[in-house]
């Protein structure tokens, strides 16, 4: 009998204790997560000033370098950058406009023509905005004269739209040109200045070499980034100009085409 209690007096014990020792478990673990929950936020905290930390030393940095560079130089190389990205992006935006379904196009005049006539496929083009759309509506309006004259004015008028697309796309190229020359410019003239300090100090110190040459080279380098961006709008908007005008030929073909299965006597 003695034994028996101990027995059980021994389970009763363990039972006790592991009791003890899960309800200890599930208070630590609870302990975590809340100090998990308490030091999350603090965490993103960290990390959002670390990024406005960063993006202000980035800012603070390319000021400080902007200065550094010569206020005149590189203000030329900025006003550069800002007047070519305003004619490419207006150019991005103009083509874009521009962009027509020609073949969708084609196949509204045609059924136009065959069921309503010249005035309804007319309309159709005026109420389609781009190019090609310009184009067909010149050719229906010479068609009365014959087939000969829509024909002149479908190439005349192409030629036209084909440099509206290319319209002040020359000035891009300027700036492509102008901000490295510029840059170049300051940097010749910051090298010219730091000799003038070598100078007038009597020796040659690693200093005043080291400052003015860093300095001179910064606009250098501005404007080679300059010329860089400007470089690929320009690329990119020659593509979508070359893609447009291959659109506009093709289309004004097919719309002759057209035109002479519809007016021309067999």
């Amino acid at each position: 009998m003695k034994k028996l209690f101990a027995v059980l007096a021994f389970i009763a014990s363990v039972s006790v204790m592991s009791v003890y020792a899960q309800d200890e478990a599930a208070q630590d673990e609870a302990a975590q997560i809340e100090q998990v929950a308490v030091e999350a936020p603090a965490a993103e905290e960290a990390v959002e000033a670390e990024a406005v930390e960063a993006e202000q030393g980035l800012h603070q940095a390319l000021k400080t370098k902007f200065i550094e560079g010569g206020a005149g130089f590189m203000s030329s190389v900025a006003i550069c950058l800002i007047l070519g990205l305003a004619i490419a992006i207006e150019r991005i935006i103009y083509l874009s406009l521009a962009t027509t379904d020609s073949k969708k196009l084609l196949a509204d005049v045609e059924k136009a023509l065959n069921e309503q006539g010249v005035e309804a496929a007319k309309e159709i083009c005026r109420n389609t905005r781009g190019p090609v759309a310009a184009v067909f509506y010149q050719g229906l309006m010479r068609i009365d004269d014959g087939i000969d004259m829509a024909e002149k004015s479908i190439v005349a008028y192409g030629s036209v739209q084909s440099s509206l697309l290319e319209r002040n796309l020359s000035w891009v190229g300027l700036f492509i040109g102008l901000a490295p020359m510029l840059g170049f410019m300051g940097t010749v003239i910051g090298m010219i200045e730091a000799f003038d300090r070598i100078q007038q100090a009597g020796d040659i110190s690693a200093t005043i070499v080291a400052g003015g040459i860093k300095v001179a080279l910064i606009t250098t380098v501005a404007g080679l980034i300059v010329a860089i961006i400007l470089q690929l709008f320009y690329n990119y908007i020659l593509a979508r100009i070359e893609a447009l005008v291959g659109d506009l030929e093709d289309s004004s073909i097919s719309m002759l085409d057209i035109l002479m299965a519809k007016f021309v006597k067999k």
